[in-house]
């Protein structure tokens, strides 16, 4: 039975929510997005149902009554990175989309004038959100998670540690201040790399008081490659011709192309992913094609254009086959089950995992500091 409670925002197709898992209970779920509202729906409602804690809209238009009058224990916010991500234009806090960050943290605002704020707040976004306007933009959130009365860490965890992906993100860790909590001394090696610790750095006295050096410990050494996620047929995209092949090695680099006959040099089987990027050479701009074979595959974005879709290389006995990658496959490297529903458009499917939140990393972080937090507070309840 669920014990603990909680609110999800920019919710997608509910992976915060596979993350948390069976112990906890779902109070409320929001997105503007109506396919990922609608796949939301499939995975988590009931016969084909859409779930009754599910509201479709735009977190800006959301008022205090559109939410549990019930206490969460937990908001998570995984809110849009476009304005933040190095990719992005850099409009940071600012803008149309990153913005929405505003309007969710005055829904926290209302709640804790009502007495009914959560206990805990995760933020979830991609790491340029630490240096993002100089810093400014971490350290603006950092202040206003302060001024609602909690206390606030960060964690740097790449998906990679859990799953065969390549995929950094910024998990912002806050706590009503009226919950005993307990950190790290300092900054510990597993989470909190350089870059962390100088955004920490620049913050002002007030708000590194604030601070907690939340560090929870490394997983197990991972035993999974990409490899092991590979569809042999799957049946949402085809294998490319070898014309289609061709003209993909004809994009690489001499440094790239290097791995590619290192890989048909080796016996058996090797699995690489492929981007496409614009790189500039000699001044001018020109479309690479770039590889990697560390059993690893790049982080997922989203399907903006052609170039942001991740390419599959198998090379065996030689031979080099390409193809998009499928559908599951980006499914199984975000660490949802397999009979977790897709969206039956390959766009919208990519779309989905590409924008979510890795499974495997919400769980660690549910279990070795969420839970024990809330634990220490219901403790403390029970003693009063």
């Amino acid at each position: 039975m669920a014990t603990r409670t909680f609110l999800e925002f920019f919710a997608g197709g509910g992976m915060a929510r596979a993350g948390l898992g069976d112990g906890w209970r779902c109070l409320f779920a929001n997105d503007f997005d109506q396919a990922k509202a609608d796949a939301y729906a499939a995975a988590w409602g009931r016969d084909g149902e859409r779930p009754p804690e599910l509201k479709v809209g735009d977190v800006g238009l959301l008022k205090l009554a559109d939410l549990p009058a019930e206490r969460a224990d937990l908001a998570w916010a995984s809110f849009p990175c476009q304005d933040l991500s190095l990719a992005g234009p850099g409009a940071g806090l600012a803008g149309e989309r990153s913005g929405s960050f505003l309007p969710f943290h005055f829904l926290m605002m209302d709640l804790r004038r009502e007495g009914r704020a959560p206990r805990a707040i995760v933020l979830e976004n991609v790491c340029g959100l630490l240096t993002s306007h100089g810093g400014r933009d971490f350290a603006d959130i950092c202040g206003m998670l302060s001024e609602i009365g909690y206390r606030y860490g960060a964690l740097v965890m790449d998906a990679a540690e859990f799953l065969p992906q390549s995929r950094p993100r910024l998990f912002v860790v806050a706590v009503d201040r009226k919950i005993p909590v307990t950190g790290a001394a300092g900054p510990g090696p597993n989470w909190h790399p350089a870059r962390l610790r100088q955004a920490y750095a620049a913050l002002n006295p007030s708000r590194r008081a604030d601070w907690v050096w939340f560090d929870p410990p490394a997983p197990a050494r991972r035993n999974q490659v990409l490899a092991d996620l590979i569809e042999a047929e799957p049946a949402d995209v085809r294998w490319h011709t070898p014309e289609e092949t061709a003209r993909l090695l004809d994009l690489m680099n001499d440094v790239n192309r290097a791995k590619v006959d290192a890989a048909r040099a080796k016996p058996g089987r090797s699995v690489g992913t492929v981007y496409k990027r614009t790189r500039v050479e000699g001044g001018v701009k020109a479309q690479r094609a770039e590889v990697r074979f560390d059993d690893v595959a790049g982080c997922l974005r989203t399907p903006g254009g052609g170039s942001s879709r991740q390419t599959i290389m198998v090379v065996e006995d030689g031979r080099v086959r390409t193809r998009l990658i499928s559908a599951r496959e980006t499914a199984r490297l975000m660490g949802l089950p397999e009979e977790y529903p897709l969206p039956a458009r390959y766009n919208d499917a990519y779309h989905l995992t590409g924008d979510g939140v890795a499974v495997p990393v919400v769980r660690w972080i549910a279990e070795h500091v969420l839970e024990p937090v809330l634990d220490r507070s219901e403790t403390k309840v029970l003693a009063a």
